[in-house]
């Protein structure tokens, strides 16, 4: 059911390639990201560009560079309001923040959320998202750990904030299907043994969306020893693969020699070759891939459509894809049925 319903909302986007454009004067739109120099942002904003280049209109990637940081985010909104744009897609960091400052001056700027929603007492200043369905997306990682690890272990979660709402829905689906499904509140409690997962207490451990920092915070975990599996929600651990192999390489080498090397899965825009390398050479063991151009193509589309003066879907999901050694990637959507 949920990849049908990705598909219809996908064709209700692309069907606006056939519609009559509503206005004789190029449009200009926007992507607010957490940080302009992410590698998801960098495609997802390809994408919108390039989507908007081929309708003669113009998708602007916005945002500040660096670590990602809800107060930046927030004059950056500010500015991007300012600037009479046609419509703005906004990758959330801190729901309640934005709400109660930038987004007060929203005015009749059309807005819609991108990989990261707006918190559900703040939904109603967006008129749709496009993205992963992160809960989903959370599941699948902790569906990848199952499979690679059936009889569980000790697990360390990587984030970088405690505040984005993407990365908590993910964090939420990966206890969630450790768990064994749904449990109501007690769905974002650490595992403490259920299924044989435990989590370890220093974890989940916050990066701040630096790669240095968490690749320290990896080597002190890699040198206690203590740690069966790793899952990062997101891609830090390699933005930069050649690190991430320098640093990281012989310490899991030593680990592997004494029987001890842990499982690592990584959630990851497309993988470039250089990441595609490290999952080759076994230093991690499993990629969850999002499709990140299209999540830029479509946010133009319901930006585009909103400015045309129409209804959008309320949400617009698309696929992930699953990276394994040696193999073809392979949708997670499919991964998770």
């Amino acid at each position: 059911m949920k990849t049908s319903r990705i598909r219809c909302a996908a064709v209700l986007l692309c069907g606006l390639l056939l519609a009559p454009l509503g206005h004789a004067e190029p449009l200009q739109f926007a992507l607010l990201a957490k940080r302009v120099d992410h590698p998801f942002f960098i495609l997802a904003g390809e994408g919108c560009a390039e989507a908007a280049q081929a309708q003669g209109d113009t998708c602007l990637l916005l945002g500040s560079s660096g670590p990602a940081h809800f107060r930046l985010q927030n004059e950056a909104l500010e500015q991007a309001l300012k600037r009479g744009l046609d419509g703005i897609a906004l990758s959330v960091t801190h729901s309640k923040w934005l709400a109660e400052h930038a987004l007060q001056g929203l005015g009749k700027t059309p807005l819609i959320t991108f990989d990261s929603d707006l918190g559900p007492t703040e939904r109603e200043l967006r008129k749709g998202y496009v993205g992963l369905d992160n809960l989903a997306f959370g599941r699948q990682l902790g569906l990848l750990a199952q499979r690679l690890r059936p009889q569980g272990g000790r697990l360390c979660i990587l984030s970088a904030t405690s505040l984005d709402t993407n990365l908590l829905e993910r964090l939420r689906g990966v206890r969630q299907q450790l768990r064994g499904g749904a449990t109501g509140d007690g769905e974002a409690e650490r595992l403490t043994g259920e299924n044989g997962w435990q989590e370890l207490k220093r974890c989940p451990l916050y990066n701040a969306n630096n790669q240095q920092s968490v690749l320290f915070q990896l080597t002190t975990l890699l040198n206690a020893g203590s740690v069966d599996i790793i899952v990062s929600l997101g891609s830090w651990p390699i933005h930069q693969a050649g690190e991430f192999r320098r640093q990281l390489g012989p310490l899991l080498a030593e680990r592997d020699e004494q029987g001890a090397r842990p499982t690592i899965v990584i959630a990851t825009p497309e993988p470039d070759p250089a990441q595609r390398a490290l999952l080759d050479d076994g230093l991690i063991q499993a990629y969850l891939s999002m499709e990140s151009r299209e999540i830029g193509r479509q946010s133009y589309w319901m930006m585009k459509r909103l400015a045309q003066g129409m209804a959008v879907p309320e949400k617009v999901l698309v696929d992930s894809h699953v990276y394994l050694p040696g193999a073809p990637s392979h949708s997670g959507t499919e991964q998770e049925q």
